[in-house]
């Protein structure tokens, strides 16, 4: 007999927040804005990244999961910016996975999510690249503003935090060894 985990009702409540209420378009709007800031400065850190884009100038790709996206386009500098409403993608990205909370598991075991691509092969392979070998520094970024010692601790105890996370989803991931299951017994 399966049964449920303990932490399946949070699905439900995603998919009620999800379906939901959208948000007004200028917040829409502002956090695509900041991710691109994000990326870039990602970006700048890998002067490789930006080199492989270059030849990409112009091009547009579209990511999407469920009915948000984002629409970016190449510089001339090899870095992102927001396309023009309406532009015509060049490359689709579309995240397949619904589920937030699984989205959100695959993500703390280490998964990426599966992803249907349309569009330039070529471009598709400069962002697998990009996927691939660009990393955020965080450490350094706090560094930057509090110091190396205060950084280093801080981003340790994050590191921590997260592979105890990933370490309780992998212990609950169905057909673990650890996994609750009806046929345990309460003494």
């Amino acid at each position: 007999m399966a049964t449920q985990s303990p932490f399946s009702f949070l699905g439900d409540v995603f998919e009620r927040v999800a379906s939901g209420p959208q948000p007004p378009q200028w917040m829409v709007h502002e956090v695509q804005h900041r991710v691109v800031l994000l990326l870039n400065h990602v970006l700048m850190q890998e002067p490789a990244a930006t080199q492989r884009l270059l030849p990409r100038r112009g091009r547009v790709v579209r990511v999407q999961w469920r009915q948000f996206f984002m629409a970016l386009q190449v510089t001339p500098a090899g870095l992102f910016d927001m396309a023009a409403e309406g532009a015509t993608p060049d490359l689709r990205l579309e995240v397949t996975q619904t589920s937030p909370l699984d989205l959100a598991q695959a993500a703390l075991r280490g998964d990426r999510p599966a992803v249907r691509i349309d569009g330039d092969v070529q471009f598709a392979g400069d962002i697998q690249w990009l996927a691939d070998n660009l990393r955020w520094d965080l450490e350094e970024d706090l560094a930057r503003l509090m110091g190396d010692v205060p950084a280093h601790t801080l981003a340790s105890m994050a590191r921590s935090a997260v592979q105890a996370l990933r370490g309780f989803v992998q212990s609950r991931a169905p057909g673990s060894a650890s996994a609750w299951s009806a046929d345990r017994t309460i003494p």
